[in-house]
């Protein structure tokens, strides 16, 4: 696993892509937090990073999928797949040293992202201190967050070898589970029944439920539920696609 691992941190950080999409993600957080008047917390007339926690999972519905997207269906498309096989690797190993590889990269572009905690406390009036429990519980959130995009993004990455392709399903399955079921349980066919449950396979439910700043085992079972499907479902679908190199 750590020799994927390796190998694919170092494709990444190879590629122009790469940088060019952490950059226009940290540039984005910093218009939307700072410039735009709409979303500013300097408008906002509280010292707090509530503006950024609900932006933010929608920056990383188009980052986490740009960087996923050439995990799997590069391999595919240059047909490095078959030397991958040839290694001493199970299954497992590849699929899990692509998907933490991705989610480091994803953490390394939200790292930047704490200078905004440090800023609203400059920022704040004497005597007046940022509620850091709700921060370090949102933060907690989206890294959970990340981690479920990031699975889903892997998995649709092994399902084409196109790239762009890939980047499209990432991006529609991961709106699907974060909004999209939300969505359904407005709709008022659903009420007073199965909006409760539809509401609870949303990623967003769980998500603001932990932004609240507790860290409730319910929501992380459910996250690392998600995760586990996503990449389970990724070995299956490895397996199938390769079963004629084996």
């Amino acid at each position: 696993m750590r020799a994927v691992f390796r190998k694919e941190i170092a494709a990444f950080l190879s590629s122009v892509a790469g940088y060019v999409a952490i950059g226009v993600f940290l540039i984005a957080c910093g218009l939307f937090l700072w410039v735009i008047p709409d979303t500013s917390i300097l408008d906002y007339g509280y010292a707090g990073l509530d503006r950024f926690f609900e932006l933010a999972p929608w920056f990383l519905l188009l980052l986490i999928p740009a960087v996923t997207m050439r995990s799997f269906a590069d391999e595919f498309r240059s047909g490095t797949i078959e030397w991958l096989f040839t290694k001493p690797l199970r299954d497992v190993d590849i699929v899990l040293g692509k998907y933490f590889a991705c989610l480091v990269l994803v953490l390394f572009a939200l790292l930047p992202t704490l200078i905004y905690a440090v800023s609203i406390n400059a920022l704040a009036q004497a005597r007046t201190v940022p509620d850091w429990g709700a921060i370090a519980g949102s933060y907690i959130g989206l890294v959970f967050l990340a981690a479920t995009f990031t699975a889903i993004g892997v998995f649709a990455s092994s399902l084409t070898a196109n790239q762009i392709v890939g980047f499209l399903v990432a991006l529609f399955l991961c709106y699907l589970l974060y909004a999209g079921f939300g969505a359904l349980s407005r709709v008022p066919a659903f009420a007073g029944g199965a909006d409760y449950y539809l509401g609870l396979l949303g990623l967003s439910y769980h998500y603001d439920n932990i932004s609240r700043g507790v860290v409730d085992t319910r929501d992380v079972i459910y996250f690392l539920s998600v995760i586990l499907l996503f990449l389970a479902l990724t070995r299956v679908v490895l397996a199938r696609r390769t079963w004629d190199i084996r």
